[in-house]
């Protein structure tokens, strides 16, 4: 994918930082994104879960500025939808916008494939992120028990959203 438009004025980078960009996932970029994951999760994804989306032909894109990695997703696209597996903003450039990024991109990448749904999951906890879902017009549609890894061993629940393209 070719070079986005400048982001919103609230996540503007300083005039000297290189454009952001997406790429398309490497196994030599897993090492970043791990680290990232590592940091930004309780249960993170493992070197194995990425390597598994990536052989299995999911879309895996990165954003990056410069030597800085954004974010990053991996999503599976079905026959007219596609669920969305993992989207993370590295927390230092958390509350930027990048999020809003990652999801238009999403967007654009499924609409370009024909998909008329967009599906994932979010732990029931993380009010943050079911917000930023809402807010780029995802709708709580259900709910998964015991759906994710939780704290000593117990399970939480997952809240279902979806979105129309």
């Amino acid at each position: 994918m070719s070079a986005l438009p400048s982001p919103p004025a609230a996540a503007t980078p300083p005039a000297d930082a290189p454009e952001a960009r997406f790429e398309a996932l490497t196994l030599a970029q897993l090492d970043a994104v791990l680290a990232v994951e590592q940091r930004a999760y309780s249960h993170p994804w493992t070197r194995g879960n990425f390597t598994d989306a990536l052989a299995s032909g999911y879309q895996a894109q990165v954003l990056v500025a410069g030597e800085h990695l954004l974010g990053y997703f991996v999503a599976m696209m079905g026959v007219d939808e596609v669920h969305l597996l993992n989207i993370t903003v590295t927390p230092e450039f958390q509350r930027q916008g990048w999020a809003r990024v990652l999801l238009d991109a999403l967007a654009l990448w499924s609409r370009g494939r024909g998909a008329q749904w967009l599906w994932l999951e979010v732990r029931m906890s993380n009010l943050r992120a079911q917000q930023v879902y809402e807010a780029h017009g995802f709708r709580r549609v259900g709910e998964r028990k015991r759906y994710y890894p939780a704290a000593h061993g117990q399970r939480e629940d997952a809240v279902v959203m979806s979105r129309a393209l």
